[in-house]
């Protein structure tokens, strides 16, 4: 638990998405029930927050500037100066839905996916925009689609299915259509937890936070647990590497459905935190598409 050390006193309901954007020097990351989108500066300890208009759970740095945001309401550009948000790409996703988990991958094409909030967890749909901007419907069925991460080489895509306590793979063909997948990693038999986000290293392992379960753990290439770090709250949502030569992994977190003595056991619940694992992260491009605000 030693190796984490809380950067942020951020608070989040439901911190999600940190992403790591290299020109501004800055990680952003969103709290998706508050409608925020958090802002931290490791050069100077700086750190903010904008207020968002919709639920929002992806960002990417545009190639043109700013980011794009994957919210409940569609896709959006994010001038991170002016702070002014602009719907490019109103999408309907069906009442009780909203977006989940995403990332540009080595193709710099956009993955995320959507969920439902209800109880009854209707399934979700995995979508990919393309660098032309057209929006396809990749996969279906899914029902909390988290980690979408993808491999060193851009030929394998990591997926895991949060209600199902599965992590796949999936071969990546140059359209970036998917292939059969395979079981990557299983929480069956596990007492608590499950797959959240991740990340990749540059030597290819995967990094995934566990939402229940107070632990980040990394996997090799082949599905093995190479390591486990204990993190001090209990819903450990996301990770994404950051900062200086992308050696320092940041690890968002969840104080959603906690108690009052859950949080009174773990106050920092909500934060962000940050550890250093002796590996850099693996560099994802920019989105090319047009959606960023100039």
């Amino acid at each position: 638990m030693a190796e984490l050390q809380c950067v942020v006193e951020s608070g989040d309901y439901l911190g999600e998405g940190p992403v790591w954007v290299a020109r501004e020097d800055r990680l952003y990351w969103f709290d998706i029930q508050g409608r925020r989108l958090n802002w931290f500066s490791p050069a100077d300890g700086a750190w903010g927050r904008f207020q968002l208009p919709v639920r929002s759970s992806v960002a990417a740095p545009c190639a043109q500037g700013g980011l794009v945001l994957v919210t409940e309401a569609g896709l959006a550009a994010f001038d991170t100066v002016a702070g002014r948000f602009e719907l490019r790409r109103p999408m309907t996703f069906g009442p009780g839905f909203r977006t989940n988990d995403g990332k540009v991958d080595l193709a710099g094409r956009l993955w995320w996916s959507s969920r439902d909030d209800n109880p009854d967890r209707r399934p979700g749909t995995i979508f990919r925009t393309d660098p032309d901007g057209r929006t396809h419907r990749v996969l279906e069925g899914v029902l909390t689609a988290n980690t979408v991460s993808v491999s060193p080489d851009g030929a394998t895509m990591y997926l895991a299915d949060s209600d199902l306590r599965l992590l796949w793979s999936f071969p990546i063909a140059p359209d970036g259509s998917l292939g059969e997948r395979r079981v990557f990693a299983s929480l069956e038999g596990e007492s608590a937890g499950t797959f959240d986000g991740s990340a990749v290293d540059a030597e290819g392992y995967l990094w995934n936070a566990q939402w229940g379960a107070w632990r980040i753990v990394r996997y090799t290439p082949d599905g093995r647990i190479d390591r486990i770090v204990e993190t001090p709250v209990q819903q450990p949502s996301s990770c994404a590497f950051g900062g200086l030569g992308l050696a320092t992994l940041y690890v968002t977190s969840a104080r959603e459905n906690l108690s009052k003595d859950a949080l009174a056991r773990q106050p920092q619940a909500g934060h962000l935190f940050a550890f250093v694992p002796s590996v850099s992260g693996l560099p994802l491009p920019e989105f090319a598409g047009e959606l960023a605000s100039g």
